[in-house]
């Protein structure tokens, strides 16, 4: 079975990015498959899974921004800003929910946020969460990131643990942001679950389990859960070409924009005169060049 298209995995607990796109390697028997946006191993939800020559648009992919549900305890700590690491009780009271709910507006918009040691970034060419398992932190620049939303849906206050929902900007770090909160109430937070909702414009809604796709694959109904490349640049406009520009076009040659049949202001799909997707292109020097073909 040849694929070429984007799956939307429900990632499960206990499994890596890179995990899963070994078990659709094996599952699809192809090569290239690749995974867009890294979910800890304990995090589940949305994880777009891109498939043969889907895997060029990797580099491409214009919707960037996370939508995430987590929960978090107030009155611990942890070495890792989460439930699995090394975690302690503070004994400091816990705050009231109007507390929490001002606390919140603070997170809110363009922020800095200090990336956490247990994450993928390198220093001097190490990943940083190699340095946290041999005892070594080092320190980390604040980085600007965007929160769009974080709206509080639930609050236990006998138990501490609060229920977030965060719409952020690629780069932002949710386990960072609940242990951030928890200094800033004065008690501690620590994450104790993280669900992706969305990611790369595909909603948790679309995705299946790697259970329901070793199951559809071995019905024969698996080709129907594989979105089509061009469902990740729906963002952009589009434009049908004559036979002959789509030839010219897949052959890496740039169109003369005052031939095409409608105006082209930035990045474009570029499809044939059939429907099938060419790529993308980009106005360049009075011409339609050639960004990406897939």
């Amino acid at each position: 079975m040849q694929v070429n298209g984007i799956i939307c995995l429900d990632k499960p607990e206990g499994i890596t990015s890179f995990g899963c796109c070994a078990f659709f390697r094996r599952l699809l028997g192809v090569k290239k498959v690749g995974h867009a946006g890294t979910l800890d191993p304990m995090a589940t939800g949305v994880l777009p899974i891109l498939v043969g020559r889907a895997t060029r648009a990797l580099s491409l992919l214009p919707v960037q921004d996370k939508r995430y549900t987590t929960t978090l305890r107030l009155g611990f700590v942890s070495d890792t800003q989460d439930i699995w690491g090394s975690v302690s009780a503070t004994g400091c009271a816990l705050p009231s929910l109007n507390e929490i709910k001002e606390a919140l507006a603070r997170f809110k918009g363009k922020i800095l946020q200090t990336p956490p040691m247990m994450s993928a970034l390198k220093h001097q060419g190490t990943r940083l969460y190699e340095l946290a398992r041999q005892g070594i932190e080092v320190e980390r620049s604040p980085r600007p990131v965007t929160v769009y939303s974080l709206e509080l849906t639930d609050y236990d206050d006998s138990t501490g643990e609060v229920t977030l929902d965060c719409h952020c900007s690629k780069g932002t770090y949710i386990r960072t942001l609940c242990a951030d909160l928890g200094e800033l109430l004065g008690c501690g937070g620590v994450m104790t679950s993280l669900r992706r909702t969305m990611a790369s414009g595909f909603a948790i809604g679309e995705c299946i389990t790697m259970e329901k796709a070793e199951e559809l694959y071995k019905s024969g109904d698996f080709g129907r859960f594989i979105k089509p490349i061009d469902t990740a640049f729906t963002c952009y406009d589009e434009i049908t070409v004559s036979q002959a520009q789509a030839v010219r076009f897949k052959n890496g040659g740039a169109l003369s924009l005052d031939r095409l049949k409608s105006r082209v202001d930035g990045i474009t799909r570029v499809y044939a005169p059939d429907g099938g997707f060419l790529g993308l292109g980009k106005p360049e020097n009075h011409q339609l060049a050639v960004l990406k073909l897939f």
